[in-house]
């Protein structure tokens, strides 16, 4: 029996889903299902029951899920004592990174980590946070990077560095001479927002509502996807916004946007995430070490 039918079938039967365990597995989703129908000729009887477009184990099938899940933590184990034995570090790690980290975050950490182990690739998926959580939740990625708060308790949650969240707007914007932007002084503006799920959005709200100004009595006159259409929004005149101080280092030099520090301050923490696993592959614990020392690296240059 091929190994490969044995993770294909792991991965159905974690996700009670073909679709998903297609883009996991970066296979088609036929390709997907002819491995469980030879895994089921190889067993001789269904290993899954399909209703109404759902599907679930059979009695077999919970048993077969069962030893696979071991066999795979074993081999898993295998794997990472050989390689650590012959010294050997490669593979893939497939990381998930909330739209503000992805890109003004992850590109310097990635650079330096691809000098280091040249052997071991990134593949890199980027949705916001609630869709990084629940790609983690699901073992579509090994580990997600986000800046929102994670309220499943099985999954790890380690919070690697700070993020300082600004007020920006025009040059020429009323505000723009302020030293600083309290949250009332948002009162009648239109604002120019992210959408739902969004992490920036949820610390934003949070704050807001702390601090007199619920999101409620925002005037909104824009949502949008991702960092850069908030500041294009903002420089076209649609708004003022709320972003991470860490997107605006180019409108700032250019004297496009205005950024002003909000009182109190605003920062929220980028945090490293991912499941519970008894034994992980090598070069998702080479990543694992890396991104927490280039983390401490960063805390400790913050702080002279």
């Amino acid at each position: 029996m091929a190994d490969r039918r044995l993770q294909v079938f792991h991965t159905v039967a974690r996700l009670l889903s073909f679709t998903k365990a297609a883009e996991s597995l970066h296979m088609t989703q036929p390709a997907v299902t002819f491995q469980i129908r030879q895994l089921e000729e190889y067993f001789n009887t269904r290993l899954f029951d399909r209703t109404h477009n759902k599907i679930s184990l059979t009695e077999v099938g919970a048993r077969v899920f069962d030893y696979a899940d071991r066999i795979i933590a074993l081999y898993s184990e295998m794997d990472n004592r050989v390689r650590e034995l012959t010294g050997d570090v490669s593979g893939i790690v497939i990381i998930g990174a909330s739209t503000t980290i992805a890109e003004y975050v992850l590109p310097s950490l990635l650079g330096e980590f691809r000098k280091e182990h040249a052997n071991i690739n990134i593949r890199l998926k980027i949705s916001n946070s609630d869709g990084i959580v629940h790609m983690v939740e699901d073992n579509t990625i090994d580990v997600g990077i986000v800046e929102s708060p994670i309220s499943n308790k099985n999954l790890v949650v380690e919070v690697c560095w700070h993020d300082k969240l600004v007020f920006i707007c025009l040059p020429d914007h009323p505000l723009a001479k302020r030293s600083s932007i309290k949250a009332t002084d948002l009162m009648g503006l239109p604002f120019v927002c992210r959408e739902e799920g969004s992490g920036t959005r949820e610390y934003m709200c949070e704050y807001l509502e702390a601090n007199g100004m619920p999101m409620s009595e925002l005037d909104l006159s824009l949502e949008v996807g991702n960092p850069e259409a908030v500041k294009s929004a903002v420089e076209a005149g649609l708004g003022v916004s709320i972003v991470s101080q860490a997107t605006v280092i180019k409108e700032l030099k250019l004297h496009s946007l205005v950024a002003l520090p909000l009182e109190p301050p605003l920062e929220r923490p980028f945090s490293i995430v991912y499941q519970r696993q008894k034994f992980r592959l090598r070069a998702m614990e080479e990543f694992m070490k890396f991104a927490q020392d280039h983390c401490e690296k960063r805390a400790a240059k913050k702080k002279a």
